[in-house]
């Protein structure tokens, strides 16, 4: 195949990956039309129909997935061959792409970056927001950050944060007429907002510990969100009982602009970790950000 096609391989395995025409062309800064005609290009060149397109959605063919399955990797480790020898220069250069969720971003991984970002002119960071359980491998992503339990067993993983709390809070005005709980059964009674994951779309259920046994609590309430922030300012507001990091609620709760139940059923969860494949050798950009996060307590 001309090496002219690689670029357009390029372009195939994007919308392979995103199962989306849209979402591929505003990664790739380019027009839907401008995909499609590539695409088609491609397959003619090649004699086989890689994607399979219908009014909502895309997916590779059987040879699509070959080529996605066999072909991006092996691009892959040439793109990180290239890097590796550009880090020979004098200055680490390149960009790292790391996927977390908008809080731990904020507060965690963004000021802890800047000096390095300061430092280092060449080196780029890109931050993704985002609460699904994400395959960085298959999303090109460098690092992921996640609690330490959700850290899979082949990934390398940095701690960047002690373990941590996470409490159950409420505004004073909302327990102005309702009982404070005191048990897993008080909570059902109670206007409990939600946190829906995008990964399996379900509500997740509060991890509660008491007495040394472990109870999820399905929420039930007005409110679902799809971030910590908004469940944040809904909790503020009166609306309802958040469960919530306590490093998210701590200056509310010290302020008094919120209140901490049934701390003896919250439990510590292993702290965050910045993880990435254990097959990929770090380069210089990645391990000053790896150092830049990592825990230094």
């Amino acid at each position: 195949m001309a090496r002219d096609n690689i670029n357009d391989i390029l372009v195939f395995l994007a919308v392979a990956r995103e199962r989306s025409f849209t979402r591929a062309a505003g990664k790739l800064g380019m027009t839907q039309s401008a995909l499609s005609h590539i695409i088609r290009g491609l397959e003619a060149r090649m004699g086989v129909r890689l994607l399979t397109r219908t009014t909502r959605s895309v997916s590779p063919t059987e040879a699509g997935e070959r080529l996605l399955q066999n072909v991006a990797p092996r691009l892959e480790e040439i793109e990180a061959e290239i890097a590796a020898v550009s880090e020979l220069g004098d200055k680490p250069a390149g960009t790292v792409r790391i996927t977390a969720t908008d809080h731990v971003i904020n507060n965690v991984l963004w000021p802890r970056l800047s000096p390095v970002l300061l430092a280092y002119p060449d080196i780029h960071v890109e931050l993704s927001a985002d609460y699904r359980m994400v395959d960085i491998a298959a999303e090109r992503f460098d690092i992921g950050v996640r609690w330490g339990d959700q850290v899979e067993k082949d990934m390398i993983a940095v701690r960047i944060t002690p373990d941590t709390r996470v409490l159950i809070v409420g505004a004073p005005g909302y327990f102005a007429h309702r009982p404070v709980p005191t048990s897993a059964k008080d909570l059902q009674k109670h206007n409990c907002i939600g946190l829906r994951l995008a990964t399996v779309g379900g509500v997740y259920a509060w991890e509660l510990r008491h007495d040394g046994a472990n109870i999820d609590m399905r929420p039930r309430g007005q409110i679902v969100c799809s971030g910590v922030y908004q469940m944040l300012g809904a909790a503020l507001s009166g609306n309802g009982l958040a469960f919530l990091s306590e490093d998210l609620v701590a200056q509310h709760v010290r302020a008094g602009r919120l209140v901490s139940v049934m701390e003896d059923w919250c439990p510590h969860f292993p702290g965050l970790h910045a993880y990435y494949p254990s097959r990929r050798h770090p380069s210089r950009a990645l391990a000053l950000v790896l150092d830049a996060l990592r825990h230094k307590g």
